[in-house]
């Protein structure tokens, strides 16, 4: 057999052609400030790719550059002054910090009502108790809470293969506070029956071999092989990894796999761009949420 190809470009244009239609039929002035400490070249590729997702939308993105030098009550001050500007309607902080700045209180300094990445604890919580009302890849761009932006794209290449969550074997392979957690949530949320593996996990492919539903985001070339994966899998790669020949890769041996599993995520082309798309999202949520619409 060979996979299905479930594409995150394709999808993600779908959803940005949504936002734009409703910020353009409604005449809507939404703005995104973009914060980038230090000149990291992937952050900045990221910067870059996210400029381009706002003009799409017809987001205004307004970007805020810091020296690497710049300390953490510096990055606070410009996180207070963004607070407080009526024409910030979500803010983003590009990580990774430089070394020295604390993320957690750089992430709760934000508004909880501008926390378009989601990274609050308060956020979290909502999360883990289910508190949230995220709409589907068919239904209107706006909702009524904020989702950690990687897991809310994979949850929607999820449902766009049209397998349910509900029953199945889910498997995430990652425990980090950005992914894996609230992924793990978030599927348990959907009646998924729930694993995280992690470096201390025992036999990972004896967990893996288990999975209807397989999230691989650890950040490790080609972990996942195609002997770890059940027949008819879904497998979401959330890795960004360069591989020996210095090309981009994932935590899948996407070739292998493929054989094997019912649908896969390319990388580059699957995760990437939806994340980007529920950033869109999150942004265009946070400006109804302060206008009261």
């Amino acid at each position: 057999m060979s996979a299905k190809i479930l594409d995150g470009v394709a999808l993600a244009a779908q959803i940005k052609s949504r936002i734009a239609d409703t910020i353009a039929t409604n005449s809507l002035e939404v703005g995104l400030a973009v914060v980038l400490v230090g000149d990291d070249p992937a952050s900045r590729i990221y910067v870059n790719h996210k400029k381009k997702d706002c003009d799409e939308c017809g987001i205004t993105s307004h970007e805020y550059l810091l020296p690497a030098s710049a300390t953490q009550a510096q990055i606070i001050e410009l996180v207070a002054a963004l607070n407080a500007d009526a024409d910030i309607n979500g803010i983003l902080i590009q990580q990774p910090f430089p070394k020295g700045i604390d993320v957690v209180a750089v992430n709760e300094a934000v508004s909880p009502l501008k926390d378009v990445d989601a990274f609050r604890a308060e956020t979290v919580g909502r999360i883990a108790v289910g508190d949230y009302d995220a709409p589907s890849s068919g239904q209107s761009p706006l909702s009524s809470t904020f989702l950690p932006c990687t897991p809310a794209g994979v949850m929607e290449l999820i449902k766009s293969s049209g397998v349910q969550i509900a029953g199945k074997e889910c498997v995430v392979i990652g425990r980090s506070n950005i992914v894996g957690k609230p992924m793990a949530l978030m599927l348990l949320n959907e009646s998924g029956t729930v694993t995280i593996c992690h470096s201390k996990t025992r036999d990972l492919a004896e967990v893996t071999r288990r999975a209807d539903i397989l999230v691989a985001a650890v950040g490790v070339a080609n972990l996942v092989k195609a002997d770890m994966i059940k027949e008819g899998a879904v497998v979401i790669d959330v890795g960004m990894n360069k591989g020996a020949d210095g090309k981009l890769c994932g935590d899948v041996d996407f070739a292998e796999v493929s054989k094997v599993a019912g649908w896969i995520t390319p990388v580059p082309g699957g995760v990437g761009p939806m994340t980007r798309a529920m950033l869109m999202q999150n942004t265009l949520t946070a400006y109804s949420l302060q206008n009261g619409s």
